[in-house]
């Protein structure tokens, strides 16, 4: 084996991205390179500073390639991540590396590298590649630098992931058991479809569910384009565009709209948005559609505003009405399409079958997924920031739509513009999921928390070091640490609906769990607080 260890960086596709997040990436790189140093090893970049680029990023899944061309296979191999990146750029160079892999984050709201590290975890697990992973605020605590010695040493890093149990450890409450078992075998017999507008978004390879995997759970994807998207929205009239706008204004929704199209949110965008969530409700309709995602972010950021205003609206049961084009037949009426954000399926077959188990269960029925952004400690809690630039209906904020602000998304990301829908989660108790592709099957780990409600300067606070136009749910898992739900979780996002109350909560998670093990999917009961009693 090398004894010299290298260092990669996977990036964002977008230039703009990654000029602007070049600096905290450096900042990360340093220090982890001087605590590897530290031990008395050695390190170099295994790809060079670009000048006429202003950053020193993997790209693209080319680059990526060329790169992995002058890394010895047998190399340590670390990867920092200090911001989102696309885990396709290294994934060709990742599968098949025969030295020892260690994926490392910065604990850092900002950019986010965690996020970054827990998609390509993800995708790691999902392609059978070992990996060690490793967090820090600093790269110098006693924590990460015992983690560190271990992986120099040439052994696998191990966390301990004891607050997720299997299923089979618990025994059902007979009632929410009895309903998640019919709920799987209406989907079988009854069929869904899977309404996909484009695959892959940003790389996220374990976002993708084989066809075969989805098939026996009655759940067929019907691979849609966002071009016929993008041409289904030029056939809306502005009234029709108007009308939802209209809509939304008059449920006390604030849109922040400025005069230039290049840094502020503007009518014409919004407009856009509203064509956009019209167009998505009479395909999902052509088709035949149970749940849809939209990429945008490859593509249609580049033709239409962003996205994100027609997925949290989609999500909502309380939303603009949309009729069949033609006649008068309301779409998809007083219940939520649900849209799983950047075309996650993942996130996308767990939001079809939390939409099943609430609506059965007579709860409402919204339902989003967030990113795992970041999370510090407050008032005695561990609390984490949940935060997505879409998806999330205004029925999980406080206030709901009189307590919703649009925003213009960073230009940075959304060149076109367009605002989401901003607010703050309100406070409940949840049920947070995830489904992943490991091994040769689906797995979930299903578990409970509480969304809180903080002082509005410590939210604030969170909004400025995160991304301050995005909605947030400040979140307390029950009975899982920090580093256990880093070291445990196979994704960037995460699903959740909020229950009634506590026993309502319990109740909906053992039917869920109920429904996934009837679906196949091998499932982890994740904490305390589940109100399951022992096998």
């Amino acid at each position: 084996m090398s004894a010299l260890i290298y260092l990669i960086a996977s990036g964002d596709l977008r230039l703009s991205a990654n000029r602007v997040c070049w600096a905290a990436q450096q900042d990360a790189e340093n220090a982890l390179m001087q605590a590897i140093r530290s031990e008395g090893r050695q390190i170099e970049r295994g790809h060079p500073f670009d000048s006429e680029k202003q950053h020193g990023f993997i790209d693209s899944q080319k680059y990526g390639i060329e790169v992995f061309r002058n890394i010895p296979k047998d190399a340590p191999l670390v990867v920092c991540e200090a911001v989102w990146q696309y885990s396709h750029h290294v994934l060709p160079g990742l599968v098949g590396h025969q030295g020892p892999i260690l994926t490392v984050a910065n604990w850092s709201g900002q950019w986010p590298g965690l996020v970054g590290m827990l998609n390509l975890n993800g995708c790691l697990t999902k392609a059978g590649v070992p990996y060690s992973t490793l967090w820090s605020e600093n790269f110098g605590d006693e924590i990460f630098l015992a983690g560190l010695r271990q992986w120099l040493r040439g052994k696998a890093v191990r966390h301990d992931v004891s607050h997720a149990r299997p299923l089979t450890s618990f025994r059902l409450p007979a009632e929410p058991e009895a309903a998640g078992v019919q709920l799987a075998e209406e989907l079988r017999r009854d069929r869904a479809i899977m309404g996909i507008f484009d695959e892959g978004c940003m790389g996220m390879y374990n976002a993708i569910i084989p066809d075969e995997m989805l098939m026996p759970l009655g759940v067929f994807k019907e691979r849609l384009s966002q071009s016929s998207l993008y041409a289904a929205m030029c056939t809306v009239s502005d009234e029709e565009a108007g009308a939802v706008r209209y809509w939304l204004d008059r449920k006390g929704m604030k849109f922040l709209v400025g005069p230039n199209p290049e840094t502020d949110l503007t009518d014409d965008q919004i407009l856009g948005q509203c064509k956009m969530y019209i167009a998505a409700l009479r395909i999902a309709d052509d088709f035949g559609c149970d749940v849809i995602g939209i990429q945008y972010q490859q593509g249609l950021k580049d033709l239409a505003p962003a996205s994100d205003l027609a997925e949290g609206l989609l999500n909502n049961t309380d939303r603009p009405p949309v009729k069949a084009a033609g006649n008068g037949r309301v779409l998809y009426a007083e219940r939520p399409l649900p849209h799983f954000n950047e075309v996650d399926e993942c996130a996308g077959l767990d939001a079809l079958a939390t939409n099943r188990v609430w609506t059965r269960l007579g709860y409402e029925a919204e339902t989003t997924l967030h990113d795992v952004r970041y999370g510090e400690a407050y008032g005695g809690d561990f609390v984490w920031v949940f935060e997505i630039s879409g998806s999330v209906p205004p029925n999980h904020l406080t206030g709901g739509y009189a307590g919703a602000v649009s925003e213009r998304q960073p230009p940075m990301y959304f060149r076109l513009g367009g605002g989401g829908i901003k607010g703050v989660s309100k406070p409940g108790e949840i049920v947070w999921s995830r489904i992943y592709v490991e091994g040769d099957g689906l797995h979930a780990d299903i578990g409970r928390a509480k969304s809180i409600a903080l002082p509005a300067e410590e939210t604030e606070r969170r909004w400025k070091i995160t991304t301050p136009q995005w909605p947030v749910m400040h979140a307390v898992m029950y009975g899982v640490s920090r580093d256990q739900m880093m070291a445990k979780h196979k994704a960037n996002h995460i699903q959740v609906a909020y229950a009634p109350d506590a026993a309502g909560a319990n109740r909906a998670l053992a039917a869920k769990a109920a429904m996934f093990r009837e679906m196949g999917i091998q499932v982890n009961v994740c904490g305390t607080g589940h109100g399951l009693a022992e096998a």
